[in-house]
């Protein structure tokens, strides 16, 4: 049997469907899991451990500092729940990154998006948010970096994005309520 150009689109263009519809299947299963209780302490253990990496990187490089804002913190987490955090969980973890029976190689596949996260970034202030200038600097990638990696690593271990999502927003809510995060209106320009 002799494969022809058309063939071998036609067999590209089936797998693309069937890798597409995998995905979004897999979203919604993380969608409408909830993790177990035991689950929930491996994330506490995952997040410390993240939460104090980027920590000791984020005060050691100046991009976190002690600067408490006045405000209603509660519409602030409300906020930064839904953007960045469940945007970013959606499509970051949500889609890319796999169930624990998708994939022989979850690394390889959790590094793909990672770094998708990080140019995401990039991408982000040269685009859509020209007063976000601190979202170029290595420091600020690093940390984003690591929190991807992170929200990863609770996605891929638990099934769930739920625990991705409330460690991205509670991060966020973090830095921007305490430790000098930009408002959007900054990061408007």
């Amino acid at each position: 049997m002799r494969i022809t150009y058309s063939t071998e689109w036609e067999l590209y263009r089936m797998n693309v469907a069937a890798e597409t519809r995998k995905r979004f299947l897999s979203l919604g299963r993380s969608l409408t899991r909830w993790p177990d209780l035991r689950a929930w302490a491996l994330c506490g253990l995952i997040g410390i451990g993240v939460a104090a990496t980027v920590s000791v990187a984020g005060f050691v490089s100046g991009i976190l500092k002690w600067q408490p804002v006045a405000g209603n913190l509660p519409l602030l987490f409300l906020s930064v729940l839904m953007v960045p955090a469940f945007t970013e969980e959606l499509f970051f973890r949500g889609l890319l990154v796999p169930d624990r029976d998708e994939t022989q190689r979850p690394m390889i596949v959790i590094a793909g998006g990672l770094v998708m996260f990080v140019l995401w970034h990039i991408a982000e202030a040269k685009l859509f948010l020209p007063g976000a200038t601190l979202f170029l600097k290595p420091a600020f990638l690093l940390c984003a970096g690591l929190i991807g990696l992170g929200c990863a690593l609770l996605r891929y271990c638990t099934g769930s994005l739920w625990p991705a999502v409330v460690f991205h927003a509670g991060l966020v809510w973090a830095w921007k309520a305490y430790l000098g995060g930009p408002s959007l209106a900054d990061l408007m320009g």
